[in-house]
């Protein structure tokens, strides 16, 4: 019963950390909003850069979290790209400033335009830590799997939660953290 006992443990903290991971990855989005308003507006055009980049970011870590995951099926990799994801987070409104405030003056000089100055700047500060974000859940149903014959239940599970900590994750910054 120990074995059990400890995949029940190790498979709940899996879930956990997919739905923080989903939780913190559309809260980072949110607040990035607000970082970007100042200096470029919240227009659609803008709202449109931003999920966009974060989705191209989302896909590009899925993509590296499948492959890393085989390469280092270790719970404690995970845990280092979990942290390093929200290290790099923590640090986005300490450097926010300067880097958005260089993209806008850099552009106005050179006429580049809101798109660009706002993608420059979306791409200096979210896509490591997104793209860490993003390796979370295939490398947690890498993790999770005992046998191939639950590969689809376990998969529907994490992406589950996956979406409903992005769901909750829509709400706290807006209700909360931001305010």
């Amino acid at each position: 019963t120990t074995g059990y006992r400890k995949n029940d443990m190790r498979n709940a903290a899996l879930r956990l950390i997919v739905f923080w991971a989903g939780m913190v990855t559309l809260g980072v989005e949110l607040a990035a909003s607000r970082l970007l308003a100042p200096f470029f507006g919240t227009s659609t055009l803008i709202w449109a850069v931003l999920i966009g980049l974060i989705l191209i970011y989302l896909s590009f870590g899925y993509w590296i979290g499948g492959r890393w995951a085989d390469r280092s099926p270790l719970f404690g990799t995970l845990i280092s790209v979990t942290s390093a994801a929200a290290v790099l987070i923590g640090v986005i409104p300490l450097i926010a400033a300067p880097v958005l405030t260089l993209s806008v003056q850099g552009f106005a000089d050179y006429n580049g335009g809101l798109l660009g100055g706002s993608l420059i700047g979306v791409l200096a500060l979210f896509t490591l830590p997104m793209v860490l974000l993003g390796c979370v859940s295939p490398f947690a149903l890498r993790l999770s799997l005992d046998d191939v014959q639950s590969s689809g239940r376990m998969a529907g599970q994490l992406y589950a939660l996956s979406t409903l900590g992005s769901f909750v994750g829509t709400f706290i910054p807006v209700l909360w953290l931001i305010p």
